[in-house]
């Protein structure tokens, strides 16, 4: 069985503090290589210039030996430090601690300069050897242990061989590469350090916000977070945690209210039916009392079923729609349907229904839709100044449809107060509760409007006429 490695489960700050040692290690291979590469090519270019330095006046005393007196010229040669007629070789080799080494063409050792060095070179030297395979170029040997950089020079009667001690060099090199690699380490350790500590305090913030999360609860959800002591790299996520905290806050804020209110409309009418129970069993009645206590009774339970039922529909609607409940419903027809029906309710205050506008199909459960207008409607007429016409306008494009209703009020009404219309469970009308309802009907209407991908509005106009404006999807 293989086994994934998943780096999601290593913590963001190992992450980066692994990512970033891969790249500094590399970098610091990368320059430990670079500068030992750059320190041993110029050891290597200063020793070629001296051996080249050298070999040039090795021939140059030769010819002018050679030139003088052919026989001696070799022998002359041979022991530098003889006299002092070549200065710039003697210096070269004083300084820098020359080696030579001079053979007849057959091999025979014919002198080195210094003469001790011929103990060194060992039985197995052969100068023929390092002519053939090294004419007339520099190379590294090693002769008694030690690292010489050389030449061979041939002329008519001999081979010469001129060599540089490079052992302070390799030293050097080798003591230079143990500092240079602990010095990049240091640096790497301090480099990873240094970044470990920055993303560690980078990332406390977050430990900030999680902190304020693992300690939500209801009776904290005013607390919010400083934005200005964050980084900016974190502003918009603690603008955001505060952000939802704020609805979170607003929501269980409307949820107690909705709960309190929930557990008054209940205990109201089981509080009547208890009391009404009560006194009918208290002594006997007769038919009459009974049949009408019966019939308070039997509105009280229908008043009870009615907030149930609409319970259960806000709590329907919440959760969406699915695609199989949105299907093409005829605007027009529906709001017919629905005039007439409310149409002879009407009649009884002088109230009549004017529609105008370019009605289309709408997109969603036509059941649904009907309850969102027929409490429109109904609110409308009960609300509205006698002798008055509601409007009904429509307008349709191919995305989004949009249907007004407006009404004439009876006194005043605030823009203020009527933003509140909204609110589960609130009753405009104080004085007259019964007929009022139980103060759902617009929060109905904007669960609906929601579960359908829509928008519910209010706008007062003059003071004295209610705009509800309803947006919802539509099939042009």
């Amino acid at each position: 069985m293989t086994y994934k490695a998943d780096n999601r489960r290593l913590p963001l700050l190992w992450r980066t503090i692994f990512l970033l040692t891969i790249f500094v290690v590399l970098s610091q291979i990368v320059i430990y290589i670079w500068v030992g590469h750059s320190v041993k090519g110029h050891f290597e270019e200063m020793d070629a210039e001296i051996i080249t330095h050298a070999a040039f006046n090795w021939r140059q005393r030769l010819s002018d030996l050679e030139a003088q007196n052919p026989d001696t010229a070799l022998t002359e040669l041979s022991d530098p430090y003889k006299v002092n007629k070549d200065k710039h070789l003697h210096s070269s080799a004083l300084d820098y601690d020359l080696k030579t080494v001079i053979t007849d063409k057959q091999g025979q050792l014919l002198s080195t300069t210094p003469s001790s060095f011929a103990h060194e070179l060992g039985d197995d030297f052969n100068l023929i050897t390092l002519w053939q395979n090294n004419a007339q170029q520099q190379f590294v040997t090693h002769i008694n242990d030690r690292h010489y950089r050389a030449i061979v020079i041939e002329n008519e009667q001999a081979l010469s061989l001129i060599a540089l001690p490079i052992d302070v060099h390799h030293q050097y090199l080798v003591q230079f590469n143990r500092q240079l690699s602990l010095i990049l380490f240091v640096i790497t350790l301090l480099l990873v350090s240094i970044a470990a500590l920055s993303v560690y305090w980078g990332f406390a913030p977050l430990a900030t916000i999680v902190q304020k999360m693992k300690g939500i609860n209801p009776e904290r959800l005013d607390e919010r977070l400083t934005v200005s002591d964050m980084p900016l790299e974190l502003r918009p996520l603690a603008q955001s945690y505060n952000l939802m905290l704020a609805k979170l806050e607003s929501n269980f804020d409307s949820l107690s209210r909705f709960s309190d209110n929930i557990a008054h409309e209940l205990r109201t009418p089981l509080a009547t039916l208890t009391t009404q129970t009560q006194v009918m069993l208290s002594k006997p009645r007769s038919l009459e009392e009974y049949t009408e206590q019966l019939h308070h009774q039997h509105d009280t339970l229908a008043q009870l079923s009615s907030l149930i039922n609409n319970m259960l529909l806000l709590a329907k609607t919440q959760k969406g729609l699915s695609d199989s409940q949105r299907q093409p419903v005829d605007s027009e027809v529906l709001l017919t349907k629905l005039i007439d029906y409310f149409e002879l309710i009407a009649e009884e205050r002088d109230i009549s229904f004017e529609k105008s506008g370019a009605f289309g199909l709408l997109l969603g459960d036509n059941s649904l839709l009907q309850r969102l207008f027929a409490n429109l409607l109904s609110n409308a007429i009960y609300y509205a100044a006698s002798n008055s016409v509601i409007e009904i306008q429509s307008v349709t494009t191919s995305k989004m449809a949009t249907i007004t209703i407006t009404n004439q009020l009876p006194e005043p009404l605030a823009q203020k107060e009527a933003d509140k219309l909204f609110e589960r469970f609130y009753r405009y009308d104080k004085a007259d509760q019964h007929q009022a309802g139980a103060g759902l009907g617009l929060s109905i209407v904007q669960a609906i409007a929601k579960a359908h991908s829509g928008t519910v509005s209010i706008r007062i106009k003059d003071e004295y006429y209610f705009e509800v404006t309803v947006e919802l999807p539509s099939l042009r």
